[in-house]
């Protein structure tokens, strides 16, 4: 049945001009890449889960674009989403779509990657030809703080107090209201921050993430593919649920269908 499968796998990646690796540097399984239909030096690559040496295929198949910079290196551009042969062509479309949210190099037009060290840089790394002849031409300067034992004293002696904090959680609870949203797998989604019912920011354009599950009581589990504006994953949103109260958060906005929050009774 998985050669069956396999089969599959590949007559959809040729159908869709995908040309297939001789080899694979990183593992045993076939990739398959191609051009992005629209943006310049990316390639979609597909690794799709099929064995090179018995041809069978495994259930996962891996979808990742990467930009090809002026050494012929790929640098991977977004996070690598995976698919079943009968999702396959439909998160190929979502890959491609995530491109346009990828950030660009203001110097080289370049795509830019997260590198080993957690830093997203230039995939061309251009800034190396210019952050030398600036540090040549910087001047060092060093500065020094000196605390004094009397300082310390005087820090310990008048202590800032801490004006007493009412607590008002508890005021009003009953009266939160609470918003539920259809979210399902394969749902195309941005995020929208807001405050109560108000929306603060819709970050469409800046985050984009493909849902891969929802659980029955609502949890989420999404791959976000671009994060053009570095928001911290535990700020992204994991439920399909949220409650108006008074503190800025986040809430999911669905971009592959119109889907409305809906008040729970």
């Amino acid at each position: 049945m998985s050669k069956v499968i396999a089969k599959q796998i590949d007559h959809i990646l040729r159908g869709d001009k995908f040309l297939r690796h001789k080899k694979n540097a990183k593992g045993s399984t076939a990739i398959y890449s191609r051009n992005h239909p629209t943006a310049k030096f990316v390639r979609v690559v597909v690794d799709s889960g099929i064995d090179l040496t018995s041809g069978k295929a495994s259930n996962q198949i891996g979808i990742k674009l990467v930009y090809i910079n002026r050494q012929k290196g790929w640098r991977v551009i977004t996070t690598e989403i995976f698919a079943t042969a009968k999702k396959l062509a439909s998160t190929i479309k979502a890959q491609e779509a995530a491109e346009k949210f990828v950030k660009s190099c203001k110097f080289c037009k370049a795509k830019k990657f997260k590198a080993k060290t957690g830093n997203t840089v230039c995939a061309n790394a251009c800034w190396t030809a210019w952050a030398g002849k600036k540090k040549a031409g910087a001047k060092k300067k060093k500065s020094s703080q000196k605390v004094t034992a009397s300082t310390v004293k005087k820090a310990a002696k008048n202590p800032r107090r801490k004006a007493p904090r009412k607590s008002s959680q508890k005021k009003g609870q009953k009266n939160l209201q609470r918003f539920t949203q259809e979210i399902l797998p394969g749902d195309l989604v941005t995020i929208e921050k807001h405050e109560g019912t108000k929306l603060l920011q819709d970050l469409t354009g800046s985050i984009l993430g493909i849902v891969q599950h929802v659980s029955k009581l609502g949890s989420v589990k999404t791959v976000w593919t671009a994060n053009s504006v570095d928001l911290p994953e535990w700020l992204l949103p994991t439920h399909n649920a949220y409650v108006a109260d008074s503190i800025p958060s986040y809430r999911f906005k669905v971009l592959s269908r119109t889907v409305e929050w809906v008040k729970v009774a």
